[in-house]
């Protein structure tokens, strides 16, 4: 499997080659392993952020003992959550199915408790699960979903825009989370498509019409592995 890291630190996509059953980069003692984190997706690559990884690190060591993970990583073209959901960008965790609903509260307030997941959502929400993520901020929307991208931008966003792009056809930059010419070329030829300022900047807008084209549509000729 091919795992994607951006790192933040040296500001470049880390790529790892990984069987199923070795620990997700910068994890440890098969806390989190490649299967566990790609769940079923059906591509054969899949990517995350630095600093989701250190979190989740640093958060198992605060639970102190195993945590089940039933839903983490999927594709926009997969589908399965909303449109700019942080499943797509590898930054977010479904957990505790296993659990009793006691056991999934004790997990919900340790993970608000611990203080580093950037959104930790209501069980009201998620009847059977703990959802917690990274995802980065601010988002380009009012009402959440992703930062805005523009050329220069990198990680783990640009790889969601280009992964959504390729798979509606406005190919020309290959899955490797920066956003350089090639992207912006994609992304003004798609703004110009569905009726928008082809200004090459991915701001709500953009993101909104992108996503909800792509979120679900399925693999396609021109989906990218690797």
């Amino acid at each position: 499997m091919i795992v994607l890291v951006y790192n933040p630190d040296t500001e470049r996509m880390e790529r790892h080659l990984l069987g199923l059953d070795e620990s997700m980069p910068y994890t440890y003692d098969q806390t989190l392993t490649v299967g566990e984190f790609m769940g079923s997706t059906q591509g054969s690559i899949l990517w995350t952020d630095k600093r989701t990884m250190d979190t989740w690190t640093a958060f198992r060591s605060y639970w102190g003992r195993p945590i089940f993970v039933g839903y983490a990583f999927k594709r926009i073209w997969e589908g399965g959550h909303a449109g700019q959901s942080q499943h797509y960008a590898g930054m977010s965790f479904d957990t505790g199915q296993n659990l009793t609903r006691a056991g999934r509260v004790a997990l919900h307030s340790a993970a608000v408790n611990f203080g580093r997941w950037t959104y930790v959502e209501p069980l009201a929400l998620t009847p059977t699960w703990v959802h917690f993520d990274r995802r980065l901020v601010p988002p380009a929307c009012s009402t959440g979903g992703y930062p805005l991208q523009r050329e220069g931008s990198r990680g783990v966003y640009t790889l969601v825009l280009q992964d959504a792009l390729n798979a509606l056809g406005y190919t020309g930059s290959n899955l490797d989370g920066y956003f350089g010419p090639a992207t912006e070329r994609s992304v003004r030829r798609f703004q110009s498509a569905v009726g928008l300022s082809a200004d090459g900047i991915v701001g709500c807008n953009t993101w909104r019409a992108l996503t909800s084209r792509a979120n679900g549509i399925g693999r396609t000729p021109t989906v990218i592995d690797g």
